[in-house]
């Protein structure tokens, strides 16, 4: 089981690290365009990559079960996808 912990602690930080770059490349394209959909799709991968984030913290060091942290992971994940539909659909 020690190596499945593991594998996981390792798939979150990749996903942080890319979630954070891509968060912070939209609001980056945001700052130079002012385009109110790119800071949404900020705002909706930040989203994902904080629950990502928070669900990896809490399996780890906080003793949730792994049941629980990726029920809480699958609410920021679907959170996250309903922003980021919403920055698409926004109009200019």
């Amino acid at each position: 089981m020690n190596a499945v912990l593991t594998a996981i602690a390792a798939v979150k930080l990749v996903i942080l690290l890319l979630g954070g770059a891509i968060t912070y490349i939209a609001f980056r394209a945001y700052r130079h365009t002012n385009s109110p959909s790119l800071r949404v799709l900020g705002v909706g991968f930040g989203i994902i990559t904080f629950g990502a984030f928070l669900s990896g913290i809490a399996n780890q060091f906080f003793a949730v079960s792994l049941a629980v942290g990726v029920l809480a992971n699958s609410v920021f994940v679907a959170a996250g996808l309903a922003v980021i539909m919403y920055s698409l659909y926004i109009q200019q």
